[in-house]
């Protein structure tokens, strides 16, 4: 609706999906590319960890005008429903210079609490819509639906994680190959930015805690998991700055970070958001996960992916990354190889792991040779 009345404007999303507004007047900028944003001519990429990002809305990247899409109005109240994240940052930078803040108001969108219940008062216009939310209809996969070397992947990094483990995973083939080596687990907790279906699956097998609650910042799955999340006592929706702070993840006893990246080189450094030099995704949450995981007693911080990318052909473990490091020095690197532990060691140790127990076999000789070039054998 904005997009008819406005010929020109900037908009600011997060992971845009597909069907955004694309025309000339309509200036894209994110500091996380989207589906919708990826690929875009003249996007404006603003690199940022995802906890610094509620940040830019008191300083260089005011908002003239907050959409928000929420349930509908009760006992005063609306819930910002499945995406708590930065709007609440953005709602109170649109009140100190007097922006407007405008709510979609859904009977389709779950409601949430903690960060995610907004007073009336703080919206100056409500726009009504029913429509469904769109879902990504992704429950648990059978293991034969699993390629079988992700599968081991996942088993591999499962089999790391222990009872009353803290966890910290998203959405993706990584995740899914992990989930099933974890329904056997008790007391298992959730400190995550973002949960899909696969913590409503180890809720339904009795893996995760009933004493703690499960805490994130927004929430992307099927429309079965939306019905699971809607008035879930124990979930607790808060906004980036808390969930994405490093030292309150530091704070979880036996937190796991579970991240992928596009290559890891061998001195440990991962690169997650470019490909070929453009822009594919962006820092967000990695960062903050791995630094607080790294400091929590008895956490982990590991990278998964897989040695080898299927559609690039190329190995995913490389000598040297000449693009912009994402993270770097995880507690462990893990591919369907095996486990190289990257925490601890020097950087020839270090390199020496991702060569045997990361890398695809036939890529070793010549990561051997590199690293000798590199000084690290």
């Amino acid at each position: 609706m904005l997009d008819t009345h406005l010929e020109r404007y900037r908009l600011f999303m997060l992971n845009a999906p597909s069907g955004i507004p694309c025309r000339p007047g309509v200036a894209l900028e994110t500091p996380f590319v989207g589906p919708g944003m990826r690929g875009r001519t003249g996007l404006s990429y603003i690199p940022s960890r995802l906890s610094q990002v509620p940040h830019l809305f008191a300083g260089p990247l005011p908002p003239d005008i907050v959409c928000l899409h929420t349930s509908p109005p009760e006992a005063g109240k609306v819930s910002l429903g499945i995406e708590v994240n930065i709007l609440p940052a953005a709602i109170e930078a649109a009140h100190r210079r007097g922006a407007l803040v405008v709510a979609q108001t859904n009977p389709a969108m779950p409601h949430t609490s903690g960060d995610a219940e907004i007073d009336v008062s703080d919206i100056h216009a409500f726009l009504p819509a029913d429509s469904p939310l769109t879902s990504v209809e992704h429950g648990l996969l059978d293991d034969r639906e699993i390629p079988a070397l992700l599968r081991h992947l996942g088993q591999i990094v499962s089999d790391r994680i222990p009872d009353g483990a803290v966890l910290q995973m998203g959405i993706g083939r990584v995740p899914d190959a992990v989930l099933p080596g974890l329904l056997e687990r008790r007391g298992l907790g959730v400190w995550s930015e973002m949960i899909s279906d696969g913590v409503m699956t180890l809720d339904q097998f009795g893996a995760l805690s009933s004493d703690q609650p499960l805490v994130s910042s927004f929430v992307i799955g099927s429309s079965q998991l939306y019905t699971w999340v809607d008035r879930n006592e124990r979930l607790r929706l808060l906004r980036t700055e808390t969930t994405n702070d490093q030292a309150l993840i530091a704070g979880n006893s036996r937190m796991v970070s579970i991240n992928t990246a596009l290559q890891v080189d061998l001195f440990g450094q991962a690169n997650a958001s470019r490909i070929g030099g453009r822009i594919h995704s962006g820092f967000g949450g990695q960062t903050d996960f791995i630094e607080g995981a790294l400091h929590a007693s008895g956490g982990q911080a590991l990278m998964a992916l897989q040695s080898w990318h299927p559609k690039a052909d190329v190995s995913a473990i490389i000598p040297l990354i000449d693009e912009p490091v994402t993270s770097f020095q995880h507690t462990a690197v893990i591919t369907e190889q095996g486990v190289a532990e990257i925490w601890g060691n020097d950087e020839r140790n270090q390199a020496e792991q991702l060569i045997k127990h990361a890398a695809h076999p036939s890529v070793r000789a010549e990561l051997w040779e590199e690293a000798r070039a590199l000084g690290l054998a």
